[in-house]
């Protein structure tokens, strides 16, 4: 059915008054080339109609464009409500903005983009990881707590009974499926499956006998999980305590860390965001740690750094400054338990 003439003389003078309005002119508009053609050849109805198809398409991108400009000139000078905007966001969605983390995930890469640059003095004159035994809290505090020193204390977790009791089947009995430690787990701690398929704590012990008893045909397998519910802490705590050469003075995070795999695998390079030096204790298998420096301090420091933590041990590094990566070595599980000091 023929559209009348009136009607697509209304429509294009719509059209017209619309591009006006957005900054053309006239004599832009009567300049436009399928316009032109449109007025040379308007005795070709297929003709017509793709130019005004054409005149339309170009008139619509000029419209949301300039729209777009708009927008981005509303916000560059600032005149929307951002804590507002906010709040709205929360109330929709039925969130507390009090308890809520993050509005969206912030990628590591991101992180680590925007550091702040790292006093190249933490690692100019490190060569090497030592490791030490019977250290003192004096001497740990002078020369390795708050330096950003890397060490190894070797008999960091004596008098621990986790070596013997910790496995996957005793941390799988501690997150049973209907137990408040899993669901805390899931919904209030954080989990890093790393390079897994794993997507939860509980898919973890919900893995095959032949994947948890590190067959050698069974994929390997490395994650990590914040301990933050009260009772399993309690539960895992009768095992190990604070190591005996971190200073009473000083203040322990409340959650530790636990980390698991199996040999073959283990956390990439990357750098953490903690705001605090870190210690992490083997209690069992091996694992190799490899430090780098921060890239602005590559012409002033040693480079990598490579030691192996044995059963026992722990390694004590502010992986806020150092790069840092793990490779699981020899034929055992490794079970590793961290947490952070200030």
């Amino acid at each position: 059915m023929a559209v009348p003439k009136e009607e697509v003389t209304k429509r294009f003078k719509d059209i017209a008054q619309k591009a006006i309005l957005l900054g053309l002119t006239s004599h832009e508009i009567a300049s436009l080339n399928h316009l032109t053609k449109l007025k040379i050849g308007g005795n070709n109805k297929k003709s017509v109609w793709c130019q005004k198809i054409w005149l339309l398409s170009i008139v619509t991108v000029a419209i949301v464009t300039v729209s777009a400009l708009t927008l981005a000139v509303v916000l560059k000078q600032e005149i929307v409500d951002y804590e507002k905007l906010v709040q709205i966001w929360f109330e929709q969605r039925e969130l507390d903005i009090e308890e809520e983390r993050c509005i969206v995930d912030n990628p590591e890469y991101i992180q680590d983009i925007f550091r702040p640059p790292v006093d190249c003095g933490v690692c100019r004159n490190v060569t090497t990881i030592v490791k030490v035994s019977d250290l003192a809290p004096t001497e740990f505090t002078e020369r390795y707590a708050y330096s950003s020193v890397p060490v190894v204390i070797t008999d960091g977790a004596q008098g621990w009974t986790a070596p013997k009791v910790f496995s996957f089947d005793f941390f799988k009995l501690i997150y049973s499926p209907d137990s408040e430690a899993l669901e805390r787990v899931e919904k209030d701690c954080q989990f890093f499956p790393y390079q897994t398929n794993f997507e939860t704590l509980g898919d973890v012990f919900n893995m095959s006998e032949e994947r948890a008893s590190l067959s050698e045909e069974a994929d390997p397998w490395y994650i990590g999980w914040s301990n933050c519910d009260p009772s399993a802490a309690n539960a895992l705590r009768e095992h190990y305590r604070r190591p005996y050469f971190i200073p009473q003075e000083s203040e322990s995070s409340k959650t530790d860390w636990i980390f698991m795999g199996s040999p073959g695998y283990g956390a990439g390079m990357h750098i953490d965001a903690v705001g605090r030096s870190s210690w992490q204790a083997q209690v069992r298998g091996r694992k190799k740690w490899t430090l780098v420096p921060p890239p602005e301090c590559y012409h002033e420091c040693h480079g990598k750094l490579e030691i192996i933590v044995e059963p026992g041990e722990i390694i004590v590094v502010d992986t806020d400054r150092w790069y840092h990566s793990t490779l699981i070595v020899g034929d055992d599980l490794s079970i590793a338990i961290g947490s952070e000091y200030d």
